[in-house]
């Protein structure tokens, strides 16, 4: 009879595993991912209003980095490569590329590079304002993860079709996403009024608020890459690549847009459309007499 290996006192099978090492295709892609989260934040430092293609570039990280957590996770499951050091890589990764990359670059386009104007004070309070609008949106970003992270297949609040084809809440890139989608469809040109970058704060703090919602965003998780399709999938998609290419400014906001509204009004229609309470009984009024 083979011999089993010693097991240290307060070590499960888990953590034996985990200390193998990882698997290297998908955490090339998380690699990839916190790359693109690192020169995001490289340039949304080095932006200014007479280099704004650094704001651009910054915002283009952000959509990399959004390809790359993409690929990492489908890429484990159809290797079946996915293990408990890989997750919470993805997380750390998602961190740094969706939580501190776009608070950065929202706060620094959107607040900093203010230009002056006769009344600093307001000019000031509005740069403090903005401070602590896309701190919320971090914090929130990591509560979104922290939530996923804790929860298995968890349902929204509104049922309809809930299960695995949908996220709750907004998820963390497609929060950095429509940051990013922003930023990019201006150029990177940063905003130079101040009433514009208080409706900028108040942007960022409503996708903080979808992130850490119970609303329910479609996650495409049902797509099978591994399936037959029709050859004329091809062309739609090949087409998608093509304007994407050619007119990324608009269609990526484009796309950031219904995605956003999407959770909104699917959220509005099951409020609306959900019966009302009946009216109490009889036999229920007297029983709470």
């Amino acid at each position: 009879m083979s011999e089993q290996p010693l097991r240290r006192y307060g070590e499960t099978d888990n953590t034996r595993g985990s200390r193998k090492g990882l698997y290297v295709l998908p955490s090339l892609f998380t690699a990839g991912n916190i790359a693109a989260g690192y020169y995001a934040l490289s340039q949304a430092i080095q932006g200014t209003a007479a280099d704004p293609w650094h704001f651009d570039h910054a915002a283009k990280a952000i959509g990399f980095a959004i390809l790359f957590d993409g690929f990492d996770g489908r890429i484990a499951r159809m290797t079946n490569t996915t293990s408990a050091f890989g997750r919470e890589l993805d997380s750390l990764a998602d961190v740094i590329a969706f939580g501190v990359a776009p608070a950065i670059l929202a706060w620094m386009w959107g607040f900093r590079m203010l230009p002056p104007i006769d009344d600093n004070d307001l000019r000031t309070k509005v740069i403090q304002l903005g401070a602590i609008a896309t701190f919320i949106f971090l914090v929130a970003g990591a509560s979104r993860l922290a939530r996923f992270n804790i929860q298995t297949n968890p349902q929204p609040s509104n049922p309809g079709r809930p299960g695995r084809k949908y996220f709750v809440g907004m998820p963390i890139p497609a929060g950095a996403g429509v940051v990013a989608a922003v930023v990019h469809l201006v150029g990177g040109a940063p905003l130079q009024y101040w009433w514009l970058s208080i409706g900028w704060g108040v942007f960022v703090f409503a996708v903080a608020f979808l992130m850490v919602s119970t609303w329910r965003f479609y996650s495409f998780k049902e797509i099978n890459l591994r399936e037959r399709r029709n050859f004329r999938w091809m062309i739609v998609f090949g087409g998608i690549i093509a304007l994407g290419w050619f007119f990324s400014q608009y269609v990526l906001f484009a796309i950031a847009l219904v995605y956003t509204l999407s959770g909104v009004l699917a959220r509005l229609s099951f409020v609306f459309r959900r019966p009302g309470v009946p009216p109490p009984s009889p036999q229920d009024e007297a029983s709470h007499a």
